[in-house]
């Protein structure tokens, strides 16, 4: 595939970009609220169904959180270690209710750690069972190189940097589309002291128990 390095502000193909949408103290305040999910539901290297481990850490809130391991990928009602998720923090609720302005709140809230040299390869976010709520994303912490692709593999690619308190919504044509993060600026933000990036992955599931 080929990418393109972009200029924001943009929009392509539904992929919109909020810009700088949480200020230092609006950041600050969602990181506390992550470490307390932290707290209950430790993050752990998932295992692809392939048998290989993702470089990206993971944990998740709310009535599902989202699993991968040798039995594939799917949504479950508790963590590996075997507790119930934690409830998805209010101030990231709120920002849901913000960009959306939707009623129907997400089931699950995804919390994905890159530290140094992580990525996460193109993927669809497809184990939902309704596609029309958007899903939105919150970037913390290092910069991400984020690229975008159509609803089917191959072709060409469009990349940006997203920066600590960028939000993206993927929705209508792109809520399918093939997207990732190819790497991380590791160092370029002081909001995580030791370095890293956070990404916040906010889905409703719906029919799916």
């Amino acid at each position: 595939m080929r990418a393109e390095i972009l200029r924001l502000p943009i929009k392509v193909a539904g992929f919109e970009v909020f810009k700088g949408h949480l200020d230092v103290s609006a950041q600050v305040e969602a990181l506390e609220e992550l470490r307390d999910v932290a707290r209950i539901a430790p993050m752990r290297h998932p295992i692809t169904r392939f048998g290989k481990q993702m470089s990206v850490r993971m944990t998740s809130a709310g009535r599902l959180g989202w699993i991968s391991d040798a039995r594939g990928y799917r949504y479950e009602s508790r963590h590996p270690d075997g507790m119930a998720w934690p409830a998805i923090p209010a101030g990231i609720l709120s920002l849901w209710r913000d960009i959306t302005g939707l009623e129907r709140l997400p089931d699950c809230c995804l919390i994905n750690f890159y530290g140094e040299g992580a990525r996460m390869g193109l993927h669809q976010d497809n184990d939902e069972g309704d596609f029309s709520y958007p899903v939105v994303s919150i970037s913390l912490g290092d910069d991400g190189l984020f690229r975008m692709g159509g609803t089917e593999r191959g072709g060409k690619t469009q990349s940006l940097w997203l920066n600590s308190g960028d939000v993206v919504v993927m929705d209508g044509e792109a809520r399918l589309a093939y997207h990732g993060v190819d790497r991380i600026r590791f160092g370029s933000s002081s909001l995580l002291p030791d370095g890293g990036r956070i990404n916040v992955t906010l889905r409703v599931v719906a029919d799916l128990d």
